[in-house]
């Protein structure tokens, strides 16, 4: 399966690992490709939808959140496209962002405890060097959310850092304000999503400053940036179903793939599924199908 590539005529974009930026000079274009990535590699195999449903999720939230964001429009009619170009490829997975300065944390944010955090917990009874109390099960719930920042990489795995260590970077100030903005969006986004019947188990924020302002940008509580369960079949003390990848990296630890040379094609089986998961989630959280046009 070949994954779309965008393209506008006279300009070359930045591809990251799921999105492709193209700089409109005062504004950013960001496209939601259809592409894949597990354990840090770009899989040869897309997902059909999924990076509508990534734009038009994070669409969504925007409007639904009422945070400051950088998003300007979702309609591609109102974007600055260059005559010739088709914009049949940007249709429904696009939007125009404001430029920012991008502040270089992640903000993740655990409701329960599962991942790394289940991983971590079990060896030393904390997470990211934050002590928690003895007893907690696997994906059960933590006594409240807790904010576990990590540095932004480009390429490769975030790393994990304490406050101290975010303070050190972004000043006492920012950092303190960022945990506060990101404990309450999840605070929000989670309340809306468990009455939907899903449980945002963990996230993570981006941010930047636009004029002065402290934005929230790139995508928020997306089934690529959160872990997403179904609530009638949670049950702790075990792994949990979830409306994201998982069908991608179950089949790819199991296909016996090194995770050092170039990963195999998905099966696609393992892709309907997926996309089928995407497209659910979407459907869930939204109340509305996703807009194909």
């Amino acid at each position: 399966m070949i994954v779309l590539q965008t393209s506008i005529p006279d300009m070359t974009p930045k591809r990251g690992k799921v999105r492709d930026i193209y700089d409109f000079g005062n504004s950013l274009l960001l496209v939601s490709s259809d592409r894949i990535s597990a354990f840090d590699w770009i899989l040869p195999t897309g997902i059909p939808d999924k990076g509508k449903v990534l734009n038009q999720m994070a669409a969504f939230w925007f409007g639904k959140l009422g945070v400051p964001n950088h998003l300007i429009t979702a309609d591609i009619e109102k974007m600055p496209f260059p005559q010739g170009t088709d914009l049949t490829m940007f249709s429904g997975r696009s939007m125009l962002g404001k430029k920012c300065q991008v502040i270089p944390i992640e903000c993740v944010v655990r409701g329960y405890l599962s991942g790394s955090g289940w991983k971590e917990y079990q060896k030393s009874g904390s997470v990211c060097g934050i002590k928690l109390p003895d007893g907690l099960r696997e994906s059960g719930p933590l006594p409240e959310p807790i904010f576990t920042p990590s540095t932004k990489a480009e390429t490769g795995h975030d790393e994990n850092i304490t406050f101290h260590q975010m303070v050190e970077i972004a000043g006492q100030e920012i950092a303190e304000e960022l945990r506060r903005k990101s404990l309450d969006i999840f605070r929000r986004g989670s309340e809306w999503a468990l009455k939907k019947g899903i449980i945002i188990a963990d996230t993570k924020f981006e941010f930047g400053f636009s004029e002065g302002q402290l934005i929230l940008i790139d995508e928020v509580l997306t089934p690529d940036s959160s872990r997403f369960w179904p609530a009638d079949s949670y049950q702790p003390g075990q792994g949990q179903p979830s409306f994201d990848k998982q069908f991608v990296r179950d089949w790819l630890t199991q296909s016996g793939w090194d995770k050092n040379s170039p990963p195999p094609e998905l099966p696609d089986e393992i892709v309907k599924k997926t996309q089928e998961k995407y497209l659910e989630a979407f459907q869930i959280l939204t109340d509305h199908p996703l807009n194909q046009s």
